[in-house]
């Protein structure tokens, strides 16, 4: 697994909305962003991916997202990786991330299991 890339990290940082329900905890080692148990955003290496709707995912891809692979040939459905055209364009970056709230807010809610001792 690659290691979080420190401006990845911190353009993560920086995206996080500050709204109830949204929690942070690492996948893969690498930052991630859920809201009601939901992943929505995420670091890995240098790349910054979003859970979207198949039609958000269709236009993504339209402007070079690329789906998420952890490792090759195992793509997360769902899971796209922004291009870096999107990531220099603060705007859209946010409008991304926020379409990616939007598609968390519609799953079910995840209920935190608990450990056993």
């Amino acid at each position: 697994m690659p290691k979080a890339a420190a401006h990845a990290v911190e353009l993560f940082e920086s995206l996080v909305p500050a709204s109830p329900g949204v929690s942070r905890r690492p996948v893969f080692g690498q930052p991630a962003a859920f809201l009601d148990g939901n992943m929505f955003l995420g670091v890995f290496g240098e790349s910054i991916l979003v859970r979207l709707s198949e039609a958000d995912r269709a236009e993504a891809h339209v402007l070079g997202a690329r789906p998420f692979e952890p490792m090759p040939g195992r793509p997360m459905r769902e899971y796209v990786v922004l291009p870096p055209k999107v990531l220099a364009d603060r705007a859209a970056t946010e409008a991304w991330v926020a379409r990616a709230v939007a598609y968390a807010g519609q799953l079910p809610k995840k209920v935190a299991k608990s450990r056993a001792a």
